[in-house]
């Protein structure tokens, strides 16, 4: 530990088995989470990215609390903060918060896949050729190339705020021309697009202008595809609540992310919120991992005089055959960390697993304020 570093929170009177992931695991990790905190913070100036990175840290001192002595652990924890923070770049970084919203990456595309890619891409360029050169420009530059909208503002001479109408636009009018794309529909007027656009849009004052409950009344066409545009956009959910499904790696983020936000409104600590969105992040990284696919459902919970938060984690994979083996220490059949279910089991208050081999796994954890 370098000179100006803060002291070691954790006692060193403390037992051995506290680090190691006895009784006292989840008081050491609470008991690091603001030192590793100030470390990042004192780095980097993006929030969301300080939670990242110390839920990283986190992880990762987890991984080596068997093997390092207890005294050592929380400088190993300042060191590993300090090597992920020079490890991430701002371009990694922002291309990973404005990851593109129409095309994804498919890592087994199947026998199918590159036919299927085909056709997306070229419905994708369908709808884009309907924008307009500029619209294209602000969308492409802010969506792929990453382009923040202060900084699109400057090149416009404009305010951010004026850009970011223009995305929501343009965003709208994008899921309009591929939906059209995709269903090979040609509009009968020319009233057509501009209904639909004030749909996708929900812009309530657009659509009385062009009295949009009449003109689905009278055009077949312009109903379905409405119906389509809809339930193609992702359904809402209450402000107490999110879904994310679990796919790949960018969704692990997306998970903890949003965990985070839903957990804050019980009013939980910042460090309290750490422990959380890790122990998201770990059930997560274990959908991607060993399943096809998954959802994890972040819910508020109000019971007689307390508050807290409940996460269930459900996927369709293999199935896991020994769950007591599965919840030990350092376990692993991917040669990772094998931190994700003991270390989640050991964040949370409650904790409780059900799997069934060919059909998948459900894990249900609550932390209460």
């Amino acid at each position: 530990m370098q000179e100006g570093d803060p002291a070691p929170a954790w006692s060193a009177e403390r037992p051995v088995a506290d680090a190691a992931g006895g009784d006292g695991f989840g008081e050491f990790v609470v008991s690091m989470m603001p030192i590793l905190r100030r470390v990042v913070g004192a780095r980097v100036r993006d929030r969301q990215l300080v939670d990242d990175l110390v839920q990283e840290t986190v992880t990762r001192v987890m991984a080596a609390s068997s093997r390092i002595d207890r005294e050592a652990l929380i400088p190993y924890g300042i060191v590993t903060a300090r090597n992920l923070v020079s490890a991430v770049g701002k371009s990694e970084n922002t291309a990973q918060r404005n990851a593109h919203l129409l095309v994804e990456n498919a890592t087994n595309p199947g026998p199918d896949g590159s036919v299927l890619q085909r056709e997306e891409r070229s419905m994708v360029g369908a709808a884009l050729a309907h924008l307009s050169p500029d619209e294209r420009e602000v969308l492409l530059a802010h969506e792929v190339a990453g382009t923040g909208t202060a900084e699109l503002a400057a090149r416009r001479n404009t305010s951010p705020g004026a850009i970011a109408a223009q995305l929501n636009r343009t965003r709208a009018k994008l899921r309009v021309e591929y939906l059209l794309a995709d269903s090979a529909v040609t509009v009968p007027t020319d009233r057509c697009r501009p209904v639909l656009f004030a749909l996708s849009a929900g812009d309530r004052r657009r659509q009385r202008e062009l009295d949009t409950a009449g003109h689905l009344l009278s055009c077949d066409e312009c109903l379905q595809l409405s119906m389509n545009l809809f339930e193609r956009r992702p359904p809402s959910t209450p402000d107490n609540e999110a879904r994310i499904m679990v796919t790949a790696d960018a969704d692990v983020v997306k998970a903890r992310q949003q965990g985070r936000t839903i957990a804050a409104r019980a009013g939980f600590t910042a460090t309290e919120l750490t422990v959380i969105a890790t122990a998201i992040s770990e059930v997560a990284r274990n959908i991607v991992k060993f399943a096809r696919r998954g959802e994890i459902v972040v819910r508020l919970i109000d019971e007689a005089e307390r508050k807290g938060v409940s996460i269930v984690a459900r996927d369709s994979g293999p199935g896991i055959e020994d769950v007591s083996k599965a919840l030990r220490d350092g376990y692993s059949t991917y040669q990772g960390l094998g931190l994700g279910l003991p270390g989640a089991r050991r964040l949370m208050d409650e904790f409780d697993i059900v799997s069934e081999v060919g059909t998948g796994t459900t894990v249900s954890m609550t932390k209460w304020r």
